[in-house]
């Protein structure tokens, strides 16, 4: 049984993405994010259905945080097959109105946790001659497309580079993909959005499942590749 830990995995996309791989892919599930009651009910929602789910609060602009998360899994010797990197944060800011520390907590957070996580966990999936990490990006982050707003699409961009160097820093079979879930019904994309939490998952949980030569280093939507 391989185990999947994905960040954001709470609510919206995320929970989505983690219900899609414990209940269609029969995957042991490790949500991360910042609201344990969240998480502790998206987990029982998990049992509840027969999947086999633990949880750990870690904030993902945290460096100290994250480690503590690392820590965890390595004492209780879980080793992580399949990395979602979902959790993120946005603001429509202009990024010239910006404050420092905001900026900061978009990169931190968007992209810098991301990275933190693929150089721990990366070594073991090599290791292990499988892997396969997902960037949860934005079409927001593609300069073909213009570009996001404020800091969200620096980070997104950001997100993009580390997705394109770390893929071809690994071997081929730990495959890194960045994945635009398109604009969805979540919190952050909000109740206008054309596309379900489910819909915004497909993508994601697809690349998270490809098995042999499944592409890495590339953007997709719709299970499509997309310009940079």
């Amino acid at each position: 049984m391989k185990t999947a830990l994905v960040t954001g995995g709470a609510k919206g996309i995320g929970e989505a993405i983690a219900k899609a791989l414990a209940n269609d892919h029969g995957m042991q599930l490790v949500l991360w994010g910042r609201d344990e009651h969240a998480l502790m009910k998206a987990c029982n929602t998990l049992a509840a259905n027969g999947a086999s789910a633990s949880y750990a609060v870690v904030d993902m602009g945290d460096m100290a945080s994250i480690q503590t998360g690392l820590d965890e899994l390595a004492t209780q010797e879980i080793a992580i097959d399949v990395l979602v990197n979902n959790a993120g944060i946005l603001t429509d800011e202009p990024l010239l109105q910006m404050e420092d520390t905001d900026i900061v907590a978009h990169i931190a957070i968007n992209a810098l946790g991301p990275l933190r996580l693929i150089r721990a966990l990366a070594p073991s999936m090599t290791k292990r001659g499988y892997g396969r990490i997902v960037n949860v990006s934005s079409g927001w982050g593609s300069f073909d497309e213009g570009l996001g707003p404020g800091a969200y699409g620096i980070s997104k961009a950001l997100l993009n580079a580390i997705t394109v160097k770390t893929a071809a820093e690994l071997p081929p079979y730990v495959a890194v993909n960045a994945a635009c879930p398109g604009w969805v019904r979540t919190q952050m994309g909000g109740p206008g959005a054309n596309r379900s939490v489910e819909e915004g998952a497909n993508t994601p949980v697809w690349l998270a499942t490809l098995e042999e030569s499944a592409p890495t280093g590339q953007f997709f939507r719709n299970r499509k590749p997309i310009k940079w």
